[in-house]
Parts: C-alpha cells; sequence; structure tokens
C-alpha cells in the first residue's frame, strides 16, 4: 500500500506534532515565515519553535518573532535560549523578556559558536559552561507555582559531534533531566533504529522524560547532506538514490521529502511514537502535505 493510500485508512490516533521555524533575515523572508505560520497553525501544534543563529547571531530576531507568535497568534511559542556570546545575567535578562512577552517554554541549549557548529565552544567568561547549567539557572531563577518555563532540550540519537563516548552522552542527558529539562528533542536522522536504539540506551540510562523525534524537511538534498556532515547524521544510500537525478525538479524534490518523512514517522508510531518535531525550514506546504499524510486535519481557520 502506498504513503497516500496507508494514510486515508489511517484507524491510529493522528499524531502530536510540533514544528521549528527560523527567524527571518530579510522582508521577504519574513513574509515567508509568516505565511508558514498562519498555514500550519490549524494544525494546532502543541508548540512551534524558534531559532537561534550560530553565536546567537539572530538573537533579536529571534526574540521579536517568539514575541509576535505569543501575541498575534493561537499558537505556543518555544524560544531557544543559548549560552553563547553571554553573561548569566544577560541570558537570564532574555528569559525575563520571553516571559513579559508571554512565553512559557524555552528550547535551553549550549549553542554553536559564531564561527558554526565543528568549532570549539568557549565558555564566556560570567557565562554558563553549558546547557545544564543553564537549565539549573533557569529553575533557580524562576522559582514559584506560577513562573515555571516549560523547558525542551536537544540531544543526539548518533551521538553529538564532540562526543567522548555512549555513557557521556546519556550522562549527560540525564543531567539535563536532572537540572529541570522537561523533554528531549533529537536531531534529525533518517532510520527508524538509530531513535529506537537511542531511546533504549537513554531509558536503561535512567531518562524518564519524553524523547520527541526530531523529523528534517529539507527537499534540496545537497543542503541536507551539508547539514548532516556537520552534526554528524547518517544518510543511507537509499536516500542518496531517491534524490538522485532531481537537481533540476523541485516538486518530485519536495515529494520525495514528504514520503520519506511520513514513512519514518509511520514505522515510529508502530513502536508507540506519538510526537514528532519537524525541522520546517519555513516551508509550509511541505510541513502541511506531511502532516495530512500523517492524518492530521486541520482544526480551525486562522482569523
Amino acid at each position: 500500500m502506498n504513503t497516500l493510500a496507508a494514510a486515508a485508512q489511517q484507524t491510529t490516533p493522528a499524531p502530536n506534532v510540533s514544528f521549528e521555524f527560523f527567524p527571518p533575515k530579510t522582508d521577504k523572508m519574513e513574509a515567508k515565515l509568516w505565511e508558514s505560520v498562519a498555514r500550519l497553525s490549524p494544525m494546532a501544534p502543541k508548540f512551534v519553535s524558534v531559532t537561534y543563529g550560530a553565536g546567537g547571531s539572530t538573537r533579536d530576531r529571534t526574540q521579536k518573532t517568539v514575541a509576535k507568535i505569543a501575541q498575534d497568534t493561537p499558537l505556543a511559542p518555544a524560544a531557544h535560549l543559548t549560552c553563547v556570546g553571554a553573561t548569566k545575567e544577560d541570558v537570564l535578562k532574555v528569559a525575563e523578556d520571553f516571559w513579559s512577552a508571554g512565553v512559557r517554554h524555552l528550547v535551553a541549549l549550549r549553542g554553536d559558536p559564531p564561527s558554526g557548529m565543528g568549532e570549539k565552544f568557549e565558555q564566556h567568561p560570567g557565562g554558563y559552561k553549558d546547557s545544564v547549567e543553564l537549565i539549573a539557572g533557569i529553575r533557580d531563577h524562576y522559582v514559584g507555582p506560577n513562573v515555571r518555563f516549560e523547558i525542551s532540550v536537544s540531544c543526539y540519537p548518533e551521538q553529538h559531534p564532540d562526543s567522548l563516548g555512549w555513557d557521556e552522552d546519556i550522562a549527560f542527558l540525564k543531567a539535563k533531566q536532572d537540572a529541570g529539562a522537561d523533554r528531549a528533542i533529537t536531531q534529525f536522522f533518517f532510520e527508524p533504529d538509530v531513535y529506537l536504539s537511542f531511546l533504549e540506551r537513554a531509558r536503561a540510562g535512567g531518562v524518564t522524560m519524553p524523547i520527541v523525534p526530531g523529523i528534517m524537511l529539507q527537499p534540496n538534498f545537497n543542503g541536507l547532506a551539508r547539514m548532516a556532515k556537520v552534526v554528524e547524521a547518517s544518510v543511507p544510500d537509499w536516500l542518496f538514490k531517491l534524490y538522485e537525478g532531481t537537481d533540476d525538479d523541485p516538486e518530485t524534490r519536495e515529494l520525495i521529502t514528504a514520503n520519506v518523512a511520513v514513512e519514518l514517522c509511520q514505522k515510529l508510531s508502530e513502536q508507540g511514537v506519538n510526537d514528532f518535531h519537524f525541522y520546517t525550514l519555513n516551508r509550509a506546504n511541505l510541513a502541511l502535505s506531511t502532516c495530512r499524510m500523517l492524518g492530521l486535519k486541520p482544526k480551525a481557520a486562522v482569523g
């Protein structure tokens, strides 16, 4: 049975989804972002996250974008917050600004250095050394039942590029949980066993918080391969073959991307996974078609 037919006959509950956007750098990109927000809002995502650039390079745009989502849309935004290039006081001030804007969810990350991922991270004088310290700092700063951020964190199902081994990786993820993280979201991957094996390791290591698979929606295969190389995510041979010869055929690439994402989600769903985080790259059509093939229906029109 093909993917579309399977979706049409789906009897299991539709999944819970969340979306990741990146802040716009130009007026044209800003228009595309808000079009994506409007088109995906009826999918009723659990939350939508907005990224930083390397070294916090888009921090101001991220803050403005997240505040606008919180104030002008029905969506629940999650703001990326990193340790890069700022003192502890400065980072907590950003968190305070998010709270004042109505944001109640943070994605707490160490962050990439200004030169980009792959370069050595340097702790800012007076800053947090890693995401565990950042999470603990947020929890210490915000105390009381009415001032608690929801905190998501990242994890790498194929190990972080700076990994010292699985034992250290899982221990660090548990340290994030113990510091106050509520959920982890994985780096993208393409084979269900990558996630399932990682989940088994994490549970054996005492990680009990939800671990949400991150699903990449990047139809530019050359760009996808570059990203995968940087984060050391494996790209299977069958995926290379699917995209072969499609450099000048963007419509086919989008169709391939949606079907690959849907098939991955369906295989994970068969193993009891029902939450998925989509890296949308602000591509509304692709994210929307993926959600529809997974059985999600629009719940409300955007006003």
